[in-house]
C-alpha cells in the first residue's frame, strides 16, 4: 500500500480553528500511513506565513531530512500565523518542532509577556538566522528616518502583522519599549507579509512591520514596485538598549547594500535571534540526528535561502534563551562547542 504525503504548505488557510482541525487530521493520517507502510515516522514543523522567512527555511529543513534515506524519520513543514501560534501548536502536541522568535521562547519558558502560563515542555536545538526588524513607511512620511518617525503618523493605517503572530507581539513590544504611542498615533491593521506589501503598494496602508531574515520576499517585492517611495526605518544603539530592558536579545544589524532592489546604502536596523526548538518528548536520538543534519548540511541550506548564510556552528547558541534538548546538547558537546550554563540541565 502506498501512502505518501507532501505536507509542506499552508494548512487550514487563515482560519485558526480550521487550521487546528486540519493539523489534527494530518497527524492522524501521518500516524496511519506510518503504521501501515512501515515508513519512517513523520513529525510536523510549524513555521510562519508564506511571505516571511520561517516558512521557506522550514521547507528547506524538511527537504534536507527527506534526502537522508537512513534517517529513520521525516519532517513536514506547515505554515502558521507565527511564533504565538507555534507555541500553542507545540503545547497541544499538534507540532513537534517549531521555529520561534527568540523572545517568544523566553516568554513561553518563563510565562511572561503575552504568554501568561509557563510552557516548559520544549527545548532548544539551535539559534538560526537573525530576525531583522523591517519597519517600513511611505517615504513622504519619513522625517528623521528612524523608528520613532512612527510616532507622528496621526492615526494613519499601519500593518503590525497577523493577529497572534510574532510580528504583532514583537512590534507592540518594541513600540512600548521606545515609548511609541501606537494607540493614538496609529490605526492598526492586522495583515500577513504578502498582503501588507500589496496594501502598501495600493495605498491602503502607510507602513508595515515585517520582521524576518533578509532578503524577505515581501520586502523585495515592495521595493521592486515602490522603489524610493518606501523607506526601511533605522534603529539607533540607544533604541536597541531600550528594547533589551527585559531580555538581552536585540543587537544592531546592518542590511548591506544590494540586499533589496535599488538599495544603494546600508540600513542600520536591529535583530534578535530566531530559534529552532522541539518538544521535550521528542526522543534524544531524533533531535541528535536533526541537529547533526542541520550543521552537516548547512552549505546546502544556505544555497536554498540567503537568510541562513549568517549561520555558523561557532555562534549556534548565541542568544538562545531556553535550555538545550539532550539530543542537541550531545551533538554540541561532541563538536566542542562552548555551552553557556543556562542552556544545561534541560
Amino acid at each position: 500500500m502506498q501512502c505518501r504525503l507532501s505536507l509542506s504548505g499552508s494548512v487550514g488557510g487563515s482560519d485558526p480553528v480550521l487550521r487546528i482541525v486540519s493539523i489534527v487530521l494530518l497527524n492522524f493520517v501521518l500516524f496511519a500511513c506510518n503504521e501501515r507502510t512501515g515508513e519512517r515516522h513523520t513529525y510536523l514543523l510549524t513555521t510562519g506565513t508564506t511571505g516571511g522567512t520561517f516558512y521557506p527555511v522550514g521547507v528547506a529543513l524538511s527537504t534536507l531530512v527527506s534526502a537522508q534515506e537512513d534517517s529513520g524519520f521525516s519532517i513536514s513543514a506547515i505554515s502558521s500565523a507565527g511564533s504565538m501560534e507555534n507555541i500553542r501548536l507545540m503545547r497541544d502536541d499538534q507540532a513537534q518542532f517549531a521555529i520561534l522568535l527568540g523572545i517568544f521562547g523566553a516568554w513561553a519558558y518563563e510565562g511572561s509577556g503575552p504568554i501568561r502560563n509557563p510552557y516548559k515542555n520544549f527545548r532548544s536545538i539551535s539559534a538560526m538566522w537573525p530576525n531583522v526588524e523591517h519597519f517600513v513607511l511611505h517615504s513622504d512620511l519619513v522625517q528623521a528616518g528612524g523608528i520613532r518617525d512612527i510616532n507622528s503618523l496621526d492615526g494613519q493605517r499601519f500593518s503590525i502583522g497577523m493577529r497572534n503572530s510574532g510580528a504583532e507581539y514583537t512590534g507592540i513590544y518594541i513600540f512600548d519599549a521606545l515609548g511609541i504611542d501606537y494607540d493614538n498615533e496609529l490605526s492598526i491593521a492586522y495583515m500577513g507579509y504578502g498582503p501588507s506589501a500589496n496594501a502598501l503598494q495600493d495605498g491602503n496602508i502607510v507602513g508595515m512591520n515585517i520582521p524576518a531574515g533578509p532578503p524577505v520576499t515581501a520586502i523585495t517585492r515592495a521595493f521592486a514596485l515602490l522603489g524610493e517611495r518606501m523607506t526601511i526605518l533605522e534603529f539607533s544603539e540607544e533604541d536597541v538598549r531600550m528594547m533589551n530592558h527585559q531580555f538581552p536579545l536585540w543587537e544592531t544589524y546592518e542590511i548591506t547594500p544590494g540586499t533589496y532592489p535599488a538599495q544603494e546604502e546600508t540600513i542600520n536596523t536591529a535583530a534578535s535571534p530566531n530559534i529552532f526548538v522541539a518538544r521535550s518528548d521528542v526522543s534524544e536520538e531524533i533531535v541528535y540526528s536533526m541537529t547533526k543534519m542541520l550543521w552537516e548540511n548547512l552549505a546546502t541550506l544556505q544555497e536554498i535561502h540567503g537568510a541562513t548564510r549568517s549561520m555558523a556552528i561557532e555562534i549556534a547558541l548565541r542568544g538562545v534563551p531556553v535550555p538545550l534538548h539532550p539530543g542537541a546538547l550531545r551533538y554540541y558537546q561532541e563538536q566542542g562547542v562552548d555551552i553557556p550554563a543556562h542552556l544545561l540541565g534541560g
